[in-house]
């Protein structure tokens, strides 16, 4: 396997650059996706792949959808409504440069590109059963009983802290 960030951050022909979203969306995107990171979760992702199979750049799709959920989900835990992050990777926030409608929007658009990029790779065509198995997990896991879930938690715990501190001042 290659070190670095583009392997994971830039999906195959027919995905991220073959129908561009326009603009500001596409930067939006490209923004939050491509500050610089660990990479921790697709990086996995083909390590697993690779511990059972040497062809680990088949896998890749499904490692950048792994990392464009990801992003996703940071994008929106920084928006005003969640944590409110001025900083994320030390760069500003997508929202505070792009606007909180456009963030919103950059997050839901790769979420979709996610499952369009795992659903449309070569070895979704071939396996189509087990793609559709590995996507329905990563739906689940990313899903409402799963990280969204933790969000959730997270915000409404905020507000039963925030609604006890009312009560003691």
């Amino acid at each position: 396997m290659q070190q670095g960030d583009e392997p994971v951050t830039q999906p195959q022909e027919g995905g991220w650059e073959a129908d561009m979203p326009p603009q500001p969306l596409r930067s939006a995107m490209r923004y939050s996706l491509l500050l610089p990171g660990k990479r921790l979760r697709p990086v996995l992702l083909l390590a697993a792949y690779h511990l059972v199979r040497d062809d680990w750049e088949r896998a890749l799709p499904f490692a950048c959808a792994m990392e464009m959920i990801h992003t996703y989900s940071l994008i929106h835990d920084d928006l005003p409504a969640m944590d409110d992050d001025a900083l994320r990777r030390g760069k500003p926030t997508n929202h505070r440069v792009f606007g909180e409608a456009v963030a919103i929007l950059a997050g839901d658009g790769l979420l979709n590109l996610a499952y369009e990029t795992m659903l449309s790779a070569p070895i979704a065509a071939e396996r189509p059963e087990q793609a559709l198995r590995a996507a329905g997990e990563i739906a689940r896991r990313a899903g409402v009983c799963g990280m969204i879930a933790g969000q959730t938690a997270d915000v409404t715990l905020e507000q039963v802290d925030a609604e006890a501190m009312e009560m003691l001042v």
